[in-house]
């Protein structure tokens, strides 16, 4: 048997990480990676201990590992790469903007979206799931819901995508912070100021909070921009690679598309299942705040810790017969939106997306055939799925 070697950054590996992932539950449920300078957890227990143990393991050197490694400062508002209690505060001005309620009004024009991108492909015999769907419904949702200029809505999800992408010749690659959108932003935020309107934007302006040294105000421009630059990335990545992964686990397991297509009231249930499948974000960092044992091993403060939420979903200890797609699963306790005081304040629109998505697809196909030789992989740190993902229908 070959050594034991796990990479983030390595191709080969990210085509199919779940082999390693299950040695390393097996055989190193603490790994240590010395050339990139890294622990990994790999079981469920661990891993939902590690996202839900914020004072140990800490978001606020940032969520990637070469964030962590080259100490990148970030902006106020990234509430994703900051701990309490300035992540309370940021994290209870957003939820008042995702509430179920608003989230639930929104479902019509979601399915005018994949109505609109998918009508034009019926009886024309293929589809590229990513470049008619997958990047366009959740691309149109978030920047209706943000207030962006429809023409500036492709060009914005190109340079967020560019940003996050991986390239072959750089090495250790993606150690860098993300292209910066900050201009773009600020023209945006300057234009709502001027021109308010039902959105996100509008409401961030004047939303009226109590900052962590208890003085009521509204959101600084620098805050603003982190806010805004945070659901514009998030809002677009993590979905478009859901949707990707529903067309092509379905089309890899037919019998599960077969009782989707017979009972669409499975689709919510459905989603879940994939997202504890083929989790869109699949490895989360953390920076280690003081010396911690686990498994019999100290890992020093001052250490980068994976936490491998794709590996705890399949893991066998947790759910039974974790390597079959099944989508009448019960109890899908997945941890593909985190844990703790980080889970994905999002996930309420993310599952909205994915089960409209896939309801619009059955809706005007039961059968698709993923063109395997023509698909193509996104390669970035922080999530996987599809860039290309051509399909006969």
């Amino acid at each position: 048997m070959t050594e034991l070697y796990y990479d983030p950054y390595d191709f080969e590996i990210d085509a199919d990480p779940h082999p390693v992932w299950r040695r390393m539950r097996e055989d190193a449920p603490l790994y240590r990676n010395d050339q990139h300078e890294f622990w990994a957890l790999s079981r469920y227990e661990d891993v939902a201990t590690g996202l839900n143990d914020w004072r140990t393991y800490s978001s606020a050197r940032g969520t990637l590992l070469e964030l962590i490694r080259n100490d990148i400062q970030f902006p106020p508002g990234m509430m994703i790469f900051e701990d309490p209690p300035l992540h309370g505060v940021h994290r209870a001005l957003m939820a008042r903007l995702f509430t179920p309620r608003r989230i639930a009004q929104i479902e019509p024009q979601v399915r005018a979206y994949c109505a609109s991108s998918l009508d034009p492909l019926v009886g024309g015999g293929r589809i590229d799931f990513i470049e008619h769907l997958g990047s366009q419904m959740p691309m149109r949702v978030i920047g209706m819901l943000l207030g962006i200029p429809e023409h500036d809505q492709e060009e914005l999800r190109d340079a967020i995508d560019a940003g996050m992408s991986l390239q072959e010749a750089e090495g250790v690659q993606g150690e860098r912070a993300p292209v910066d959108q900050t201009a773009r932003f600020a023209t945006y935020i300057e234009w709502r100021r001027k021109n308010p309107s039902d959105d996100l934007m509008t409401e961030l302006l004047h939303a009226r909070f109590a900052d962590d040294d208890g003085i009521e105000r509204t959101l600084r421009d620098d805050e603003l921009l982190g806010y805004i630059g945070l659901l514009a990335a998030a809002g677009n990545e993590t979905t478009t690679r859901l949707i990707g992964w529903t067309a092509y686990l379905l089309d890899r397991c037919p019998d599960q598309r077969r009782l989707l297509a017979a009972d669409r009231s499975l689709v919510p249930n459905a989603i879940e299942e994939i997202l504890r499948y083929e989790a869109p974000s699949p490895v989360q960092a953390r920076y280690v705040t003081r010396d911690v044992e686990v498994h019999g091993t100290r890992v020093p403060a001052g250490s980068a810790v994976l936490l491998l939420n794709g590996s705890a979903n399949r893991d066998e200890r947790e759910f039974a017969d974790a390597d079959r797609l099944d989508v009448r699963r019960k109890d899908i306790h997945h941890l593909s939106f985190g844990h703790g005081i980080h889970f994905c304040l999002g996930a309420s629109l993310a599952r909205l997306e994915g089960g409209v998505a896939l309801d619009e697809i059955l809706a005007r196909w039961t059968e698709w055939e993923i063109d395997r030789e023509r698909a193509e992989m996104a390669r970035t740190s922080t999530v996987r799925g599809w860039k290309t993902l051509p399909a006969r229908i």
